[in-house]
């Protein structure tokens, strides 16, 4: 029996535990986390030693005992959550006595491919888990040693817990078994990638299985002509530096010519993080000798997910030249506006496209756990289907229950 069946197999068996056993699971998980915390570091700090530092990548990397707690409560929100399962979600009767009704269930299998990211092993396993899904998983070279640690962790609780440790799969970190994972046809009902544009054109572009576009997040903030200063410089400040490595922190400040006055002001509290900014001509001009890591932005500034202690700067003449810039350059992840205009405000959040659109608040709060949803397993770019943090709901799908009484077509 491959993998992939003995994941379809265990996931015919999750989906039929009572819902009180898979969060009992998740609780006895997150315990274990807490307990086991210094076997899953070490294997960690092993993947750790053979990154580079200043590779954006070595945050998302970093596990640390901070980092396990916060897991550990993610996973036990998760637990807490109402079931996402046998929600009815239409219930009618037609004229010919038959009921219908449209009832939530979990997708299946569910394939995930992601980056140097252990934190998501965990979070892909909770999502699931509680959906009634099994999971199979296959992460990067970078996090192989933390990945297999914590898979390792969740099998044994699993099995203390008498439900099938094929519930979570991890497969081996190659090119090889990324691409039978996308071929799997049969096996596994849906695969989602969570880490930069490279690796989602990759999914979607040879999955065989159906898939959903999450991650790659090209993220702006325009500062209005009528944004509040001290409230910029917070929204600023907090989505880019925050963690620059994740996908909703900020790449473009976009800023209203004219506020460039303001422009030193807006950014200084930038400098104290050692952000590096690329302005365009006008910006440039309004921030040369007033900031101290400036140079002057190139076309390739503009679209780019930096994921590193940089920034674009770009300088518009309306709220018109804003959401044309967001238009051309942004990802459709997470978009802000910084203004006292309750008439910017709504056409902002009416003309720009994006999964999230924030009014006076900084991006970095596109997260599942910070939307209530405890955790999340990706945040999705696409319209067909589930949009912005995935979390419990997104996971499942539905089918039709329909009672009759004898009832025959004509």
């Amino acid at each position: 029996m491959n993998v992939f069946e003995s994941a379809k197999r265990a996931a015919a068996q999750v989906a039929l535990l009572p819902d009180a056993q898979r969060a009992a699971a998740l609780e006895a998980v997150a315990a274990a986390i807490e307990a086991q915390g210094a076997e899953l570091l070490s294997a960690n700090a092993g993947d750790l030693a053979r990154m580079d530092p200043a590779n954006p990548l070595y945050d998302r990397l970093k596990l640390t005992p901070e980092r396990l707690a916060g897991i550990a409560a993610d996973m036990r929100k998760v637990a807490q959550l109402p079931s996402p399962l046998g929600r009815t979600l239409e219930d009618r009767t037609l004229p010919n006595g038959l009921r219908l009704r449209k009832v939530s269930v979990p997708f299946g299998v569910v394939g995930v491919i992601y980056e140097a990211r252990p934190n998501v092993t965990f979070d892909v396993f909770s999502l699931c888990l509680r959906s009634g899904n099994a999971c199979v998983l296959k992460g990067g070279r970078d996090a192989d040693a933390s990945n297999r640690a914590a898979v390792a962790l969740v099998r044994r609780v699993l099995a203390e817990q008498g439900i099938p440790a094929e519930a979570v799969t991890l497969l081996p970190p190659t090119h090889e078994a990324a691409g039978e994972l996308l071929g799997a046809v049969g096996y596994v009902d849906l695969v989602i990638p969570r880490g930069g544009r490279r690796l989602i054109d990759y999914v979607r572009d040879n999955a065989k299985v159906p898939c959903i576009e999450t991650g790659a997040g090209v993220v702006n903030t325009y500062f209005d002509a009528e944004g509040d200063l001290e409230t910029g410089r917070r929204i600023v400040l907090n989505a880019k530096t925050r963690r620059v490595s994740v996908c909703n922190a900020l790449d473009c400040l976009i800023v209203h010519r004219s506020r460039l006055a303001d422009l030193p002001a807006l950014v200084e509290p930038l400098a104290a993080q050692d952000v590096l900014l690329y302005a365009d001509e006008a910006a440039y001009a309004a921030l040369a000798g007033r900031y101290p890591k400036l140079e002057p932005a190139t076309p390739a500034s503009f679209g780019t997910e930096f994921m590193d202690y940089k920034m674009a700067v770009r300088t518009v003449d309306s709220l018109d030249g804003a959401l044309a810039h967001i238009a051309r350059y942004g990802s459709g992840h997470s978009e802000s506006i910084v203004t006292a205009s309750p008439e910017a405000a709504r056409r902002f959040q009416a003309e720009v496209d994006a999964a999230c659109v924030y009014v006076n608040a900084p991006t970095s709060f596109t997260d599942g756990a910070q939307f209530g949803l405890g955790a999340e397993i990706g945040i999705s770019t696409q319209k067909l289907g589930a949009r912005g943090p995935m979390g419990l709901a997104e996971l499942t799908t539905y089918k039709w229950l329909i009672d009759g009484n004898g009832q025959t077509r004509p």
